[in-house]
């Protein structure tokens, strides 16, 4: 077997662990990037993009035997066995050229192998062309099939059986349509491949329903009109879209005059929505019950919050993947997933700009479809959409940049002149955009802080997701491989002003709930146990009476936000009348000022922490309240301070203030 020349190999070690071991430091004079940039994985992508590519590779087609489909629809994390027929295209293989077959190399799929015949994933190949032997080798994650004897003529074809073995080949985790069975061609034989775009694709779809998840509008005046989502989800928080059903909402207030049942028809997809009024003042928590296959299903919604003159608040989710990099699912449905199953206000879908199996840096043609699901979806008062992609640098950390307009360009971290965040932001200059540094204390790549965010562009951070928190390492669930000193509280004390949102970086085709998979930590309640502990993921609480993007944007530029790892938790702080994001000259404060806070939880409270001059001043234990109400009086405050405070449910669920800086 020849060598395969190929960046694949560097895109499951990052995605399997998640990261690769960091870059160990350098002399500077030997390397001029950070100390813990990840050098290897940059120089690789470069030294890819070097490459020349032959006219023969990535030539062919590829389809699923129609003799042997595999019983449709396939429910996630099933088992099936896929023939697949490969013809070479016009200038066919060479002697000594490869053929390489790898399932989406992400989130559940059976890693192909010849090795092991009564193992999952396991590959067979065979061509009817006389003359040609194949031999096979599998290389961490896909299987490269080298053609022998005679070179592959125009038009000849090769069949690979994927689950060729008892075991079969296990599907993915997360339901999506299009995932693809990717075929690659180096048709010269000199190991620089491409993927063949016309691919293999199936549809996954859901579990048997496992839940059912409720979320309401979060604050309202009396009178004013409420949205109730109502979704049935499986255990990995796919949609149950083939449920048809009664569900029970369990001893509603009557005044809220809200039906008892809900049907759910065939054609309602598991999902609907139930409208109505706010009637009088209090906290409203609504819950609901279904029966599915024999078993009873069970939701409560988050909060809503009824008061004379409320606090807007959008929730976003500003950051997340679908199968356009290295995530599940297409551009359309993550957009309707966050709209119609986790009842977001505002998202953004972030593919990176040169990561996964195709590139947007590469394919136009990817770009322009999610500019046009960006345009579709966008509702200005009922639904906002920002187009973003991230911006994916292994030497300086990951951005997501955000356009607010339908159209944007991709900016390539491995284009020279955008390759520092100064660049970026300077090629922004114009543009109605921000950027968001993410996972920035560590794993997978830590951010070089030593680019001084410009408040311009960069006037948030988002500091949890499903990688852990960035806040600080004693915050709950601190990202893994967190640096000293490179923490977001660290950066405040440098005299950076930021505020803080969480997005989920969901990559299972969930904006909104990334928090709720299996896969980020979720573990269901046990029958006479403690409850449910959430996973990790990240929502944005944005304060805009706006349900635009012009209102989102001035939020987000004025720090009127607050972050949460994913539960919709209620956070009001203010500082003698100043609220989140405010910076407060020190001479219109009192001597001893005081923090006013509410907390309205959608678990039961586990502990408050206040964070003054860097460190958590104040821990109160509390013993599982809902609603958290009171005044904070703050001693010492000095020019350069910086307050918040952050609430952990006892579930694992926290939302975290924006801070109120001192001047």
């Amino acid at each position: 077997m020849k060598p395969l020349v190929t960046s694949l190999p560097l895109l499951l070690c990052i995605l399997s662990s998640p990261a690769c071991e960091p870059s160990p430091p350098k002399d500077p004079q030997e390397n001029p990037y950070p100390p813990h940039a990840k050098t290897a994985q940059h120089q690789e992508f470069q030294a890819d993009l070097a490459r020349p590519r032959h006219p023969s590779d990535g030539g062919g087609s590829a389809w699923i035997d129609p003799t042997s489909t595999p019983p449709v629809p396939l429910p996630a994390s099933s088992f099936a066995r896929f023939q697949i027929r490969f013809q070479t295209g016009p200038l066919g293989i060479a002697e000594g050229g490869s053929i390489y077959f790898m399932p989406e190399p992400f989130w559940g799929w059976s890693a192909p192998q010849d090795i092991d015949p009564a193992a999952p994933g396991y590959v067979e190949v065979r061509t009817s062309a006389d003359g040609v032997q194949l031999s096979t080798s599998t290389l961490g994650g896909l299987v490269q099939i080298e053609v022998g004897g005679r070179p592959l003529a125009p038009a000849e074809e090769v069949e690979i059986d994927y689950g060729a073995g008892p075991a079969l080949a296990r599907t993915d985790r997360f339901a999506e349509r299009d995932a693809h069975l990717w075929i690659a061609v180096d048709g010269d034989g000199d190991g620089v491949r491409a993927i063949v775009l016309d691919s293999p694709r199936v549809d996954i779809v859901s579990g048997p329903p496992a839940r059912l998840h409720l979320s309401v509008t979060s604050t309202a005046a009396p009178g004013d009109p409420v949205r109730l989502t109502l979704a049935v989800l499986d255990h990995q928080a796919n949609l149950c879209t083939s449920f048809h059903g009664a569900l029970t909402l369990v001893d509603p207030p009557p005044e809220l005059n809200l039906p008892e049942r809900v049907e759910l028809g065939p054609d309602q997809g598991g999902r609907t929505v139930v409208e109505f009024r706010a009637s009088r003042p209090g906290v409203v928590r609504l819950a609901a019950r279904a029966e599915a296959s024999g078993r009873e299903l069970e939701g409560t919604a988050n909060p809503l919050w009824v008061t004379e003159n409320p606090p807007p608040i959008l929730w976003g989710d500003l950051h997340g993947h679908s199968n356009f990099s290295d995530g599940t699912g297409v551009p359309e449905d993550y957009f309707r997933y966050a709209r119609d199953v986790a009842g977001l206000d505002v998202a953004a879908l972030t593919d990176h700009d040169h990561f996964g199996v195709r590139f947007l840096d590469a394919h136009p043609e990817l770009w322009a479809e999610i500019e046009n699901q960006v345009r579709v979806f966008h509702e200005p008062g009922r639904f906002v959409t920002l187009l973003g992609y991230e911006w994916t640098s292994w030497l300086y950390g990951h951005r997501h940049v955000l356009y607010f307009q339908d159209q944007g360009e991709v900016l390539s971290c491995l284009d020279p002149a955008v390759e520092n965040p100064a660049q970026l932001w300077a090629a922004l200059e114009g543009e109605q955009a921000l950027t968001f540094a993410h996972h920035s204390a560590g794993e997978p790549v830590p951010t070089d802080w030593s680019f001084r965010p410009d408040p311009r562009f960069e006037p948030v951070t988002e500091i949890v997701s499903v990688h852990g928190n960035s806040e600080a390492p004693d915050a709950p669930r601190p990202v893994r491989g967190g640096i000293d000193g490179n923490f977001v509280r660290d950066v405040l004390e440098s005299g950076v002003r930021l505020g803080f949102i969480g997005s989920g970086d969901s990559h299972d085709g969930h904006p909104g709930l990334p928090h709720l998979s299996a896969s980020s930590g979720f573990l269901p309640a046990r029958e006479g146990g403690a409850g449910a502990q959430l996973g990790t993921g990240g929502l944005a609480a944005i304060l805009s009476e706006e349900r635009t993007r012009e209102g989102v944007h001035r939020a987000l530029m004025e720090r009127r936000v607050y972050a949460t790892s994913g539960p919709r938790i209620l956070l009001q702080v203010s500082l003698e009348g100043h609220g989140l994001g405010r910076t407060v000259p020190l001479a219109d404060l009192p001597p001893s000022p005081n923090l006013d806070l509410l907390v309205i939880a959608c678990a039961p409270l586990d502990r408050l922490e206040l964070v003054q001059k860097g460190q958590a001043v104040l821990r109160q234990e509390l013993e599982g309240e809902l609603e958290l109400r009171g005044r904070l009086p703050l001693e010492g405050l000095q020019k350069g301070d910086h307050v918040y405070v952050r609430v952990v449910q006892r579930d694992g669920g926290a939302a975290w203030s924006s801070p109120i800086f001192i001047e």
